[in-house]
């Protein structure tokens, strides 16, 4: 039986080395410590690397990471909601301003502002959003399929800092399962009544199934869950194979059956995850975890030059 080492804290402590001294300790800072050994071992493997996300990751501040991520080549396939794709593509001209969460909604409406949180976005930023989207939908006979439309509006952004931009230059597909269920879905509604603009629902599916299919190995990091999650795990059941290392970031318990907070094991009796595989779930607000899993790993793999 291993026994709790208490943490110590030094002047200049890294945090991959604060993240390692975790694994010793309880509870959630043994989960994030394990979080960071599979991290690693998934960026370092030669297989296929995954990331999902959900949640009002891009408005609380979490876009570049996501980017950096994405141009490093520690992402080979992008599963989003087409919320965090709006707010990317607000970003690219605009800004989210911090707030408070106790504001008076109501006189938030009477000034042209919108709340996520502690988070507000102007009615101005959301109106140049929809003009520029009016302007880079494309106007096509081809029936495209949601990854398509993504990319297309990828080349269509400058801001290099953009994630739907960064994936576009680095070839890293952006699946977006639920985009009617956002802004840009409603847009390309609007500019399909005038234009020539049809999305097949289905065809992401096949493209998500041919990528799961071809792994040899692969690896997945769970920022949240809800529709990204299930996509990319639902995508793998029609493969030989089930993915080897799982990493799940959520505040959602298990008790309500949602899956947001179903466990990775839960994973394993569907066959989404492997019986040998290595996974973990780390409870708590993903705008804490993930900085702190993604400086950590990157700065072990530095320090050992792998893949830096």
């Amino acid at each position: 039986m291993e026994i709790v080492h208490q943490l110590q804290l030094e002047r200049g402590t890294s945090i991959s080395s604060l993240l390692m001294g975790m694994r010793n300790c309880g509870f959630g800072a043994r989960r994030l410590s394990e979080a960071m050994a599979i991290y690693e071992e998934m960026l370092s493997i030669d297989g296929t690397k995954f990331l999902t996300i959900s949640g009002a990751m891009v408005p609380a501040g979490m876009r570049e990471i996501v980017s950096h991520l994405i141009r490093e080549k520690h992402v080979d396939v992008l599963v989003i909601t087409g919320a965090n794709l709006v707010h990317d593509i607000i970003e690219s001209f605009g800004c989210h301003c911090l707030g408070s969460a106790e504001s008076d909604d109501a006189a938030l409406r009477e000034e042209g502002k919108s709340r996520i949180y502690d988070v507000f976005l102007r009615d101005e930023d959301f109106a140049a959003f929809e003009e520029l989207m009016q302007r880079i939908l494309p106007d096509t006979d081809k029936v495209l399929s949601g990854r398509e439309l993504m990319t297309i509006l990828g080349s269509q952004i400058e801001d290099q800092r953009s994630i739907l931009r960064s994936a576009y230059d680095m070839n890293v597909p952006v699946f977006c399962p639920a985009l009617p269920d956002s802004m840009i879905g409603l847009q390309a509604w609007m500019y399909s009544q005038t234009k020539k603009l049809t999305v097949d629902a289905f065809a992401d599916i096949k493209e998500m199934v041919d990528i799961c299919y071809a792994c040899q190995r692969a690896g997945i990091l769970i920022v949240g869950g809800g529709t990204p999650k299930n996509f990319a795990l639902q995508s793998m059941l029609l493969s030989p194979r089930s993915f080897d290392l799982a990493i799940q970031l959520t505040t959602d318990t298990p008790e309500n059956g949602g899956l947001s907070g179903a466990t990775l094991s839960e994973a394993v009796s569907w066959g989404k995850i492997s019986e040998q595989a290595r996974f973990v779930t780390v409870y708590g607000d993903a705008t804490i975890t993930l900085p702190l899993l993604v400086a950590g790993t990157l700065e072990g793999l530095e320090k050992r030059g792998i893949n830096e």
